[in-house]
């Protein structure tokens, strides 16, 4: 992989991560197109993902640090001693803060026991194929038929395992992670912004968690004959950084004023495109 082929695929992870179509899907595409062809593997796309998500802590800066103070007060009695108030009863903050990592439990659990799977067999692109349409229907079924009236100071622990669920599912490359929680928190009644911004927040666990684990525990496959190679890793995160953070403030000012629609076609199109390359060869379906 040379340097501009990490700028590429960090302008890719960057422009596609907090969009609800996927940017696992979009990196293990683009890989096979560039020169040096091949997917760019798992522990890439998890160590890349390190970039948007910093552009995660860099826009919500207050409100992370405000739910950690909340959530730290609380545990610590500042609010009561008894049991409800430790769990945030009174204090928003503090329960967000409790919902986040109720939230994070079930990609961390699931992610563990299927990482082979991950890693291998579920980045077919076929399967790719296949849930980015499923879950294009979701989302625009979501979007058409929740209330869209709930704000995130109604969320309650079985909402948080819901969308700590849906989240789960974007460990197949296609479903998309913030498609996911976006879908299910429009099901349970979210409005569309309410529900990006839970998405946003429950992906910083889960993100760096996995980024940080395939950095420490996979590095041998960034410097493997033919793999990313450390510095291009670090070039395609920072990149990433850039152009996510952007991504993020156009993307809340959009969905604030539109629906989800447009991304539901462009996921419908993609999954064609997909099956269109992969049936001329031009891509193979796995590595």
């Amino acid at each position: 992989m040379s340097w501009w082929e990490a700028v590429v695929l960090g302008l890719v992870q960057g422009l596609t991560e907090f969009l609800p179509i996927s940017s696992s899907a979009h990196v293990r595409v683009v890989g096979p197109l560039l020169p040096s062809g091949g997917d760019p593997g798992a522990a890439f796309t998890a160590i890349i993902q390190i970039g948007t998500e910093a552009a995660v802590l860099l826009y919500f800066r207050k409100d992370i640090a405000r739910i950690i103070g909340a959530w730290f007060a609380a545990l610590g009695g500042r609010n009561g001693t008894d049991r409800a108030s430790r769990l945030g009863q009174g204090s928003p903050d503090a329960r967000m803060g409790w919902w986040v990592i109720l939230g994070s439990v079930p990609i961390v659990v699931l992610g563990l026991l299927f990482q082979d799977a991950i890693e291998n067999s579920l980045r077919n692109l076929y399967i790719t194929a296949a849930v980015l349409a499923i879950f294009a229907l979701v989302l625009g079924f979501a979007d058409k038929w929740g209330r869209k009236e709930r704000e995130l100071t109604t969320l309650n622990a079985k909402d948080a395992i819901l969308l700590g669920l849906a989240q789960a599912m974007a460990l197949i490359p296609g479903v998309s992670r913030s498609g996911g929680t976006i879908s299910m928190g429009l099901i349970l009644g979210l409005t569309r912004e309410a529900a990006a911004r839970y998405s946003f927040l429950l992906a910083i666990p889960a993100v760096l968690g996995s980024g940080f684990f395939q950095l420490f525990s996979n590095t041998e496959e960034l410097t493997a004959a033919g793999g990313p190679g450390p510095l291009n890793t670090v070039i395609a995160a920072l990149v990433a950084f850039a152009v996510g953070y952007v991504v993020i403030v156009w993307f809340l000012r959009l969905i604030s004023h539109h629906s989800y629609w447009p991304f539901v076609w462009y996921r419908l199109g993609l999954s064609a495109l997909i099956v269109a390359l992969l049936g001329a060869g031009v891509i193979p379906a796995l590595a």
